[in-house]
């Protein structure tokens, strides 16, 4: 990413190398400024080598006041090229570097598929995009600007200082390994706990997260104090390791800097004994060797802070790139085909989130406009198999056609765009009725976002919300009830036109009277397209053409509604305890 912006980086770095020319000639021409004043004023005492004849003539006030405007002059241009510097870096960092990397993360989070986000949790993810980019771009101005003016500052220094006087260069220099040394272990030391305050940090994030999400389960059971108590737990574990870091930070940068100062004792003592006996001349000789040793061990004392970030950076930019580096194992294929209407078959398909399997040898066939439904027990990979006709997730083994056509050799979005989902948990998004309904189709006029409300039974309620379609929901669509968010998800499933609808216990969150107008709703549009509906409602098994039953995985029982309940097993079973807790007999159903 340095290497896109290569060009605004030479901009800033080429500004940087002039700063540090400019600062050289302010100290060259202070040096120069007390020697020629006391060659003024003591003919006895040398002018400086280079000075020009024309100024070795000038009375002592005018070559004060001609030195006086140079330095003037020298620090006008240094304080107007700073200040382009900073413009030009901040629109590098925060304005290319910063944006670019925010979206490219969140564009790739976007293509990642759900084996991705099962391994993460969301506050480590919203760490990462909201503050570890931040201390990725530090590597730009805190570790690669900052090294590259070190070499180039530390080598023209020094350069200057042994054309000055070598052996007083090299005695100055002398502590110089000790600090390379002290540098490289500090940089073994504080790096495994940088990312273990990442880790701790991240956990500390998700805490929150789920404390406001499940807020009204912590108030509803009266445990406010032990979600304060886990949360000081956590904070408490954060800032325990951050005071580790500071410790070590503390004690490390302050140490670099006595290093790099103590260069200055020698020349004192080294340098003045020179003046003294007039082998080193003060103004361009002592005065200038401290001005640019001064700068050396500035800079010197700026490795500390230099490895402090270094360490930051790769900790946060690992984590940065985790995601961008992330394969797309749910993509379209290079040569990928259109997906046609027809038939869609299981083929032995076989998956699990991990080493055990989820779904074993399933294999099945729905034709266009059949509804084909799935009933078990929790857990038993009814969603999961929905997952998969949507390329959610890809089967481990065997495969799933369309048409005849594997669902890998497809177009994934076009794919999708013709396949209309209703989740378990329905999520709407904090914008108006009428833009969740549209989400799937943005380009949809009022009349289709009505239509499509209709048939989903929320046209009704959603004309006496304050607004009407127009109504902005609240986060996660708080404020609504549970069947009133399974509509407007019906609603946006429905909208879409789709051929192949996903149906993942749509009833599950209304109450009877409600149910009966999903019903009758749902009827009307799972008529010509292909269904695959998950559900323990006998109302919604009904209208099924036909009903897996899955246990752990595997198909155990096939048919209709009215044939599985002439059958022994666990759907005869489930239906009578629900008929008889809702006070019906075998023969009523």
């Amino acid at each position: 990413m340095v290497w896109r912006y290569r060009w605004s980086c030479l901009r800033v770095l080429s500004s940087q190398f002039l700063l540090l020319l400019l600062g050289m000639g302010i100290i060259a021409l202070t040096g120069f400024g007390i020697d020629a004043l006391r060659h003024a004023v003591d003919p006895s005492i040398p002018p400086p080598g280079w000075m020009p004849p024309k100024l070795a003539a000038l009375p002592p006030k005018e070559l004060l006041l001609f030195t006086a405007l140079a330095l003037l002059a020298i620090a006008l241009a240094r304080a107007v090229l700073a200040a382009l510097n900073g413009i030009w870096t901040g629109d590098l960092l925060q304005g290319r570097l910063v944006r670019d990397l925010r979206t490219e993360s969140y564009a790739r989070l976007q293509r990642l598929s759900f084996r991705f986000f099962d391994g993460q949790t969301s506050g480590s993810l919203i760490n990462r995009i909201a503050g570890d980019i931040q201390s990725t771009r530090l590597f730009l101005d805190g570790v690669l600007f900052q090294i590259v003016t070190l070499l180039v500052t530390v080598t023209t220094s020094i350069g200057y200082m042994v054309a000055l006087n070598p052996g007083l260069t090299a005695a100055c220099l002398a502590t110089s390994p000790a600090v390379w040394i002290a540098t490289a272990l500090f940089s073994r030391r504080v790096k495994p706990a940088y990312e273990e305050a990442g880790k701790l940090n991240d956990q500390l994030s998700q805490k929150i997260t789920e404390s406001l999400r499940g807020i009204h389960v912590i108030k509803a059971f009266g445990r406010e104090p032990d979600a304060l108590q886990r949360f000081h737990s956590a904070n408490d574990s954060l800032r325990d390791k951050q005071r580790q870091i500071f410790r070590t930070v503390s004690t490390f940068v302050p140490s670099i800097l006595f290093l790099s100062q103590a260069n200055l004792l020698v020349l004192l003592a080294y340098g003045g004994l020179l003046s003294a006996r007039g082998e080193f001349p003060v103004g361009t000789g002592l005065v200038a060797f401290a001005a640019l040793l001064q700068q050396v061990s500035g800079q010197v004392a700026g490795i500390g802070n230099i490895a402090n970030t270094a360490q930051q950076c790769l900790r946060a930019a690992s984590r940065v790139f985790e995601i961008l580096d992330a394969p797309a194992s749910i993509r379209s294929p290079s040569d990928a085909k259109p997906p046609r209407p027809g038939a869609l078959r299981f083929d032995s398909v076989w998956f699990g989130y991990g080493d055990k399997p989820v779904l074993e040898d399933v294999s099945f066939e729905a034709q266009p406009g059949a509804c084909i439904a799935f009933f078990g027990p929790t857990g038993g990979g009814k969603s999961t198999l929905l997952s998969l006709v949507s390329r959610f997730y890809d089967p481990t083994s065997g495969r799933i056609t369309l048409a005849g056509d594997d669902l890998r050799e497809l177009d994934l979005e076009a794919l999708r765009r013709r396949v209309g989902v209703v989740f378990q948990d329905s999520f709407l998004f904090s914008t108006s009725v009428a833009a969740n309904i549209a989400f799937g189709c943005p380009e949809a006029s009022q009349a289709e976002i009505e239509r499509a409300a209709r048939v989903a039974c929320a046209h009704e309620f959603i004309l006496r919300l304050p607004a009407g379609y127009d109504t902005v929901l609240g986060e996660a669509g708080i404020g609504l009830s549970g069947g009133q968010r399974q509509r407007l998800a019906i609603a946006r499933a429905v909208l879409r036109n789709p051929d192949i609808l996903l149906l993942d216990d749509p009833t599950a969150a209304v109450d009877p009277g409600t149910e009966a107008e999903i019903l009758a709703a749902l009827e009307t549009a799972m008529a010509g397209r292909t269904t695959f509906l998950v559900s323990h409602r006998p109302a919604m098994l009904r209208k099924a053409t036909r009903i897996l039953v899955l246990d752990h995985g595997r198909v155990v029982q096939t048919g209709t509604h009215a044939e599985l309940l002439d059958q022994p097993g666990c759907y005869r079973e489930c239906m009578r305890h629900h008929l008889e807790e809702q006070g019906e007999d075998h023969a009523t159903a």
